[in-house]
């Protein structure tokens, strides 16, 4: 039944896609989008997918069309906006001098002060639309064509506090396969309730929690913005726990730089075979158990990985990393 349910909410995404607006990115008009904010209702590419990251997840909730599994409410939002028209309709009511609708080519600060503007700051909604913050800021005043997420997501964004200037240059997107761990930590009676968290830059992403098991599997994606300055992809298994602070179960910092050097030398993959492209190389400075290669997999550049988890009496996690670049 479930597996029903899912195949009819994945085709009712395909049908909304498929609908003229909706085939071109909802800020830079590249045809081909892939993905979608769902709480906003928009299909956006994957260059201006970096940017609705950096926004937060309660501006811009980012799932891909294809890869993510979408939950009802989240379809039944993107249906209710009615797709890119609608929305652009709203906030692209009014674009004032200074601003300029970037092109599928824009530089990535083009990019990024106009979506910023467009659905953090609010800046091209009509005047008697716009949410206020604090006591004045009423639902009823949107329009009908946004969701009720949608209004939410609209009041939250009027109290940000960020600034354009200092927005994220992102060079690609990195998926974290989440595998499984093994004999991992016991921080409760006799088990755990272990989760994982990664951490690149600013952006920190989650695993489901497994409760009473400590050879969990989770088989889990989860997806990061890779920034120009990117550093160590930081993880951190942690212990559940309702009545008080979570319990740290090991941690890893990650290189990925031999994914990322590797993928940029290659460029297109789909043009090569499968064959070894790289390497992070294990030593005693890092939590490799053994070398990890950087392959071509049927036109997809990944990484698969055994870590030792640090600073922990025991624990080991099975990652795969696949790097996607801008222009996919």
């Amino acid at each position: 039944m479930s597996i029903n349910r899912h195949a009819s909410g994945k085709r009712r995404i395909r049908d909304l896609l498929l609908q003229s607006d909706n085939r071109f990115c909802a800020d830079c008009n590249a045809p081909d989008p892939k993905w979608a904010s769902a709480n906003i209702g928009v299909f956006i590419c994957l260059k201006c997918c970096g940017v609705h990251r950096s926004l937060g997840s309660h501006i811009s909730k980012v799932l891909s069309v294809a890869l993510d599994d979408w939950a009802e409410d989240e379809i039944d939002s993107m249906i209710e906006v009615g797709g890119n028209s609608a929305a652009n309709s709203i906030y692209e009511a009014y674009i004032p001098e200074g601003y300029t609708k970037p092109g599928r080519d824009a530089s990535h600060e083009l990019r990024a002060k106009f979506i910023r503007a467009k659905y953090e700051l609010q800046e091209f909604l009509k005047p008697h639309l716009r949410i206020g913050s604090g006591k004045n800021a009423k639902q009823s005043s949107l329009q009908p064509s946004l969701s009720q997420e949608n209004a939410s997501s609209l009041r939250s964004s009027s109290s940000s506090s960020q600034k354009a200037d200092g927005m994220v240059e992102f060079i690609g997107m990195l998926k974290v396969k989440v595998i499984k761990g093994t004999d991992l930590a016991v921080r409760d009676m006799r088990t755990s309730d272990p989760y994982v968290v990664l951490n690149l830059g600013q952006q920190t992403v989650q695993t489901t929690v497994i409760h009473s098991n400590l050879n969990p599997v989770w088989n889990e994606e989860l997806m990061l913005s890779v920034p120009q300055d990117y550093g160590p992809l930081k993880l951190q298994v942690y212990d559940y726990d309702t009545f008080s602070a979570d319990d740290i179960m090991g941690e890893a910092d990650i290189d990925i730089q031999p994914l990322i050097t590797s993928a940029m030398s290659f460029g297109d993959a789909g043009m090569f075979g499968n064959m070894q492209i790289g390497k992070w190389l294990n030593s005693h400075d890092n939590a490799l158990i053994d070398d990890s290669a950087v392959n071509i997999v049927e036109g997809k550049i990944k990484q698969a990985m055994s870590l030792k988890l640090q600073n922990v009496e025991c624990g080991e996690l099975d990652l795969e990393l696949e790097w996607l670049p801008l222009e996919q």
